[in-house]
């Protein structure tokens, strides 16, 4: 057996240097599992743009060697891109019930049918190919949440998932702190620990003290209705709602279709309790006095056609915000949406509500570890070599300088980018390629039909519109037929700019012309004449550059 056969390839295809769609390849031989198939949400100049996944194009290569999908939460940055890898790619899919839960209805939107599902419960050991992976319990903000530790032929790789410790989980399953404690006491080879809130000092607060913010919040608002939004995944917190709800005697109603999902996939799998005659249809909301209810809604980060968003613009059909009525956003701006979520405050705020947000009360605390916990962690797995991951640079950076201060070798930590090869011996560990990687791209049904070419002709169209040249030409000599048609779209108000359009009909006019006596009827030699000739025609006259598009037909 050679040396290269006994080495394992960690390859990060999303989830470093950047916040979501985490994704890692662990290979050894040929076989090969998959931790998590997360996606993103799109960043400002991805205009049209619904989703981002990971480049999974090593996958499809290797798709024969794949013996798994290891699944750690149901969070979308770690499970939202299954369907469209399952689309290309057969492999079975372990997590745990309620992680599979939102997989399994997020399979049946997209009409995948022939997935292969294998629940596995935290406590438990599996064998996926040449790999033992035992799912060891930590608390996050979703049930179910847990880290893995991957027994390979040469060592233990630790990967911690997302976690918090919260002592005091309002599920009551505590962290498995014996069976992590147990992997460093062996010896951990690798450790790949998250790093979102390593900037933070401390230690995160536990999730009941939301609960009693939203106490406190029910017993202000007595005499109003109250609208909770949160992340449809926070079922912990649904659950303190549920129980606060229940102490001052209201019915709950829930808004929006994801919030919908994800409590029926919860109450269905016993992770969610509402006592009985609690929860009321949202058509009969009309029925009850403003005191006897809670709605439970999306829309906690300003999304456009979210059930808040709609309700502050006055445009949801069920549910109209009115003066003194209390809303409540249970959640932290995902970096980006800021400005979303304070057009929505405002509006809220424009039709008499009582606001209650983040900057105002403890109306939320992170699923993430700060610098104590994550300290804790490193404790207890005392790893070999070290790989931060879950991050943009500066978390990762911080989280390798972290681990100098606890005495780590610093040759012994690595700062990787998405598609680097880590290659891992029992002695060794040092990055030794590159694989393809980068973003996959989804509009409407088309994933990765969208590129950077597309994106820039998009960002040009939103900026200085479009300009459209309809030229009808003569077969027999390449003479203009009948007046050039120009057309306008987010560039000028045609009937505005009668003498600019005219200016611009004599250019093409004498563009063509010029053609006509260099003796060159190329289409394309015509088309870039008009192009160059308008462009710096409209600059000079309006100082912007719309996308010139000509159309030459022969008649």
């Amino acid at each position: 057996m050679t040396r290269k056969q006994n080495k394992v390839k960690i390859i990060p295809l999303g989830g470093l240097m950047e916040v979501g769609k985490n994704m890692t390849v662990i290979e050894y031989k040929d076989e090969i599992i998959v931790i998590d198939c997360g996606l993103s949400f799109p960043e400002n100049e991805m205009l049209g743009i619904d989703i981002v996944i990971p480049d999974f194009s090593y996958l499809t290569k290797n798709h024969d060697k794949i013996k798994g999908i290891i699944l750690t939460h149901g969070h979308e940055d770690h499970i939202g891109a299954i369907p469209y890898i399952l689309k290309k790619i057969d492999a079975p899919i372990y997590g745990t019930r309620f992680t599979l839960g939102l997989v399994s209805h997020k399979l049946k939107e997209n009409r995948i049918n022939n997935a292969v599902l294998h629940e596995v419960s935290a406590g438990s050991t599996i064998k996926v190919g040449a790999f033992k992976i035992d799912y060891i319990r930590v608390t996050h903000s979703i049930p179910d949440s847990c880290a893995l530790a991957i027994h390979t032929p040469i060592g233990t790789i630790f990967h911690s998932g997302d976690f918090k410790i919260d002592h005091t989980p309002i599920d009551g399953e505590l962290m498995d702190f014996h069976s992590i404690a147990e992997i460093g006491s062996k010896g951990c080879l690798l450790m790949l620990a998250e790093s979102t809130n390593v900037e933070r000092e401390g230690y995160t607060k536990s999730e009941k003290v939301v609960g009693k913010t939203f106490d406190e919040i029910f017993l202000n608002a007595q005499e109003n209705r109250i609208i909770v939004a949160t992340f449809s995944s926070n079922i912990h917190r649904i659950q303190q709602v549920i129980n606060v709800a229940h102490k001052y005697d209201r019915k709950i109603a829930i808004s929006g279709r994801s919030m919908i999902n994800g409590m029926n996939v919860a109450l269905a799998n016993g992770y969610l309790t509402i006592p009985d005659n609690m929860l009321i249809d949202i058509n009969e909301i009309n029925k009850y006095s403003k005191d006897e209810i809670v709605i439970i809604t999306t829309g906690s980060q300003g999304e456009p056609m979210s059930a808040l968003s709609r309700i502050a613009a006055a445009e949801h059909r069920k549910i109209e915000v009115g003066l003194g009525d209390t809303v409540v956003i249970s959640a932290h701006p995902i970096p980006g949406n800021e400005k979303a979520i304070s057009k929505v405050v405002n509006r809220l705020f424009e039709r008499g509500a009582n606001i209650v947000y983040n900057s105002q009360s403890d109306i939320h605390v992170s699923g993430h570890a700060r610098r104590e916990e994550l300290k804790f962690i490193h404790r207890l797995v005392k790893p070999k070599f070290f790989m931060p991951v879950h991050g943009e640079y500066r978390h990762l950076y911080l989280h390798g300088e972290l681990a100098v201060e606890l005495g780590m070798d610093p040759d012994n930590i690595f700062i990787m980018r998405n598609g680097g090869v880590l290659e891992l011996s029992r002695n060794d560990c040092q990055i030794t390629g590159q694989v393809p990687s980068g973003n996959l791209l989804v509009d409407g049904l088309g994933v990765g039909d969208v590129g950077n070419i597309v994106l820039r002709d998009r960002k040009h169209l939103s900026e200085d519109g479009l300009m459209v040249v309809v030229l009808n030409l003569s077969k027999e000599d390449g003479t203009i037929i009948s007046e050039p048609d120009i057309i306008s779209r987010g560039f000028v108000y045609v009937r505005e700019a009668e003498e600019l359009m005219e200016e611009a009909r004599e250019i093409v006019k004498k563009t063509v012309a010029r053609s006509r006596e260099r003796n060159n009827r190329e289409w394309s030699y015509i088309k870039t004449s008009i192009k160059e000739e308008l462009k710096s025609y409209l600059f000079q006259k309006t100082k912007r550059n719309p996308m010139i598009l000509p159309i030459i037909m022969e008649v």
